[in-house]
């Protein structure tokens, strides 16, 4: 019998286990109007999720919950006149609005986490109180890309004219010309260069004291995933790379790019860094890697953390030797 093709991808698929990959709504796209968002504001068992910028607020006590009611979105202050229909959980509506930086609330009751550490949280396999399911990362990194968007496009960009939310958030209209603008994603191209039994990495001065990363960059236009991966590696450290495969991706909503992630094969080895980017950059070993994933690299260096992307690129690369 001929073997499927799809028999020979792996059991897991890659891109499950980043952090913000498990969103489940049911995003109904094609039903999605001003009509289904005022049904949606109106059902009694529509629920909240509240941004504050790149933290998202979660009740305090017990275990984590972002989700909020209506009544105690507004109390909050939640800005609901731009609030956007995410999708459904079930036959439940999920609706994203923001609070403005300086909202004051109980403490005692409240507190704003950032994405990134619910993300860690829920990947460290440790019990934390600021925990999210991967589900509810998922619909928070739709809602924070989706916020960002709006809030940096609310004049037209064809006349100049204030533009209005259209499609429960999925769409600006432009009430002058007619332009209509829809949400962008942006692509961004992150790889491990691969030589035998070595990998690339490099670390930005920004990174966390001994961590080494994989190297990224956005795809510009007109431009290939691989184009976009040989160009980086080339640019950031002088290395010349060859064949170019695609690995996983990752939703990052810092504000709103799509990882693109892939293992290149170097053609060279030379580094030449580009040291306005990188502080550092270097081949390191299988066994080398190994270690910095673990925990017990001798000299205390390390990989992103569980939840990331490249970590998933490294630990793929690792356990495939």
């Amino acid at each position: 019998m001929t073997r499927s093709f799809f028999d020979r991808l792996p059991p897991v698929e890659p891109s499950t286990t980043v952090g913000f990959s498990g969103n489940s709504l049911d995003r109904r796209s094609e039903a999605r109007n001003e009509s289904t968002f005022a049904a949606a504001l109106a059902d009694p068992g529509a629920r909240v999720f509240l941004l504050r910028g790149d933290e998202a607020m979660l009740r305090s006590g017990g275990a984590a919950e972002s989700l909020f009611t209506l009544k105690e979105a507004k109390a909050l202050g939640a800005a609901m006149d731009d609030a956007i229909l995410l999708g459904w959980d079930n036959s439940a509506p999920r609706i994203a609005a923001t609070v403005g930086s300086d909202t004051s609330f109980d403490v005692d009751a409240f507190h704003a986490v950032p994405l990134r550490t619910l993300a860690i949280n829920a990947y460290s396999g440790s019990v934390l109180s600021d925990t999210v399911e991967p589900g509810t990362l998922g619909a928070l990194a739709q809602a924070r890309a989706l916020l960002h968007w709006h809030a940096a496009n609310r004049f037209c960009g064809r006349c100049g004219t204030r533009s209005a939310m259209a499609q429960g958030g999925y769409r600006r209209d432009c009430p002058n010309c007619g332009l209509q603008k829809f949400p962008r994603t942006d692509p961004v191209a992150i790889m491990l260069a691969v030589d035998g039994d070595r990998c690339l990495m490099g670390r930005q001065a920004r990174f966390a004291p001994g961590t080494y990363s994989c190297l990224a960059g956005f795809i510009e236009p007109g431009e290939t995933i691989e184009d976009a991966v040989r160009r980086e590696i080339q640019e950031e450290a002088g290395i010349q790379i060859g064949r170019v495969a695609y690995h996983a991706s990752q939703p990052w909503p810092f504000p709103m790019s799509l990882m693109i992630g892939c293992i290149a094969e170097a053609t060279s080895t030379e580094i030449v860094p580009d040291t306005e980017e990188l502080e550092d950059c270097r081949w390191f070993s299988r066994e080398e890697t190994r270690a910095m994933l673990d925990g017990d690299h001798p000299d205390g260096l390390s990989t992103p953390p569980r939840m990331a992307i490249a970590h998933t690129l490294i630990r793929a690369w690792v356990e495939a030797g």
